[in-house]
């Protein structure tokens, strides 16, 4: 399904024309929403049927949710997709109204789950923004591709492994013809649009035996970026990186961009992030004399490197300690949200009982005893389920900031032996 093919109706490509401000995914939002309004009349209602109900991405949060991430970027990504998708809906209003929607096409819930529909399921197409939705093609689960590579000796290694030619100057920078890359991306393609075949294109890039599961790469994500588009994370994600408050001085001591500086899935600070500490560290009358080896990601001196891990552990210790609960208490609750028995779980939980209590006050359960399974409205589970997911993703934020703290640990028991 795309715009294209979806506005062969004359009703609706009269009333879209009249609304050309309106963006592609905007559009295509509205054109499932109309086939969606024409039941089983629809061509497309087959596949229209077999879609998900309801979506957990970052737009669906509720205050209670967002406020369980606990992690303010994570909290302010939160409040961004919600703003934007109210603000789109809002826009795409008068088109719905020239429509003559149905009243409950034109709710705000419904308006998310198309534009989720959309965001999780689109396929991307050349002529149109939007992209395509694709009926069996969007059935494949997501494969994270390999970890990105954080450092110049790794990028050599990368680019040595794909026989690409690599100028490395002295400055460390690195040159590589583009068609060359351009190639190799294609090599581990997971699929596209062939324009010969005028078909939609998949290539596996494993041997696949009968009865495992197919997995396509949707690309490069964080867990908060598939949260917020897909509604899911991954429980290890070899993309995954989080970003700590640094000092004003550390960001103007270096020309790396600050999405640059953030802490690896695994607590191993990011290429660019030690650059700059080793930087910061170092008098300023002295940094331009050092300036190429740090960016060379050389370490400086014994007491220069003593001196970054020491403080990032105590800014790491210092986010974990200023966030509302810890791990040991997320995984309580954790199980608690997973258990057969939920009430039992809930009344054990005194260190997360105010984020309990206002769970079970939002959905207007007197207390514990009526907190069960086959007891809770709809309403409700769905919110235990992005509930679970905000938990999921705090977890994963504390266990890189713990992670971290044992590289500097490490590094710091090695420079000082």
């Amino acid at each position: 399904m795309t715009t294209e093919s979806v506005m062969e109706d004359n009703k609706l490509c009269l009333a879209v024309n009249k609304h050309s401000s309106l963006s592609s995914t905007q559009i295509l939002s509205v054109c499932l929403l109309y086939e969606m309004g024409k039941g089983k009349t629809s061509r497309w209602h087959p596949y229209l049927m077999h879609l998900p109900q309801s979506y957990d991405v970052l737009a669906m949060f509720g205050e209670f949710e967002k406020q369980a991430l606990q992690v303010d970027e994570a909290m302010w990504v939160t409040e961004k997709a919600v703003l934007k998708a109210k603000s789109e809906w809002k826009e795409a209003h008068a088109l719905m109204d020239d429509l003559m929607f149905k009243p409950r096409l034109l709710t705000f819930k419904a308006w998310v789950w198309a534009a989720a529909t959309i965001s999780s399921r689109t396929l991307h197409i050349p002529w149109d923004e939007a992209g395509c939705l694709c009926p069996v093609g969007d059935l494949f689960n997501y494969d994270a591709p390999g970890e990105e590579p954080s450092g110049i000796e790794e990028v050599e290694h990368f680019l040595s492994d794909s026989s690409i030619h690599v100028d490395v100057s002295k400055e460390d920078n690195i040159m590589v013809d583009a068609e060359q890359i351009d190639s190799h991306s294609q090599r581990l393609t997971d699929g596209g649009f062939d324009e010969d075949a005028n078909a939609y294109c998949f290539y596996a890039r494993e041997n696949y035996k009968k009865g495992d599961q197919v997995l396509l790469c949707y690309g490069t994500y964080t867990n908060l970026e598939l949260l917020e588009h897909y509604g899911f994370l991954l429980p290890e994600n070899p993309n995954d990186k989080i970003c700590i408050p640094l000092e004003p001085a550390i960001y103007s001591s270096t020309s790396w961009s600050k999405e640059s500086l953030y802490i690896h899935q695994n607590g191993k600070p990011s290429f660019a992030l030690l650059a700059a500490l080793r930087l910061w560290a170092t008098p300023q009358n002295k940094r331009r004399s050092v300036g190429h080896l740090a960016y060379s990601g050389s370490q400086l001196s014994a007491d220069n490197e003593v001196f970054i891990m020491k403080w990032l552990l105590k800014a790491c210790g210092a986010v974990l300690k200023n966030l509302p609960t810890s791990i040991e208490d997320d995984n309580l609750l954790m199980n608690a949200i997973d258990s057969q028995d939920i009430f039992m779980e809930f009344t054990k939980l005194m260190s997360s009982r105010d984020e309990v209590d206002t769970f079970l006050e939002a959905h207007d359960i007197k207390d514990a005893h009526g907190c069960t399974d086959t007891l809770l409205s709809r309403k409700a589970r769905r919110s235990m389920d992005r509930w679970r997911l905000a938990v999921q993703w705090r977890l994963r934020y504390k266990k890189v900031l713990v992670d971290c703290i044992s590289y500097c640990n490490e590094k710091l028991n090695s420079l000082m032996k």
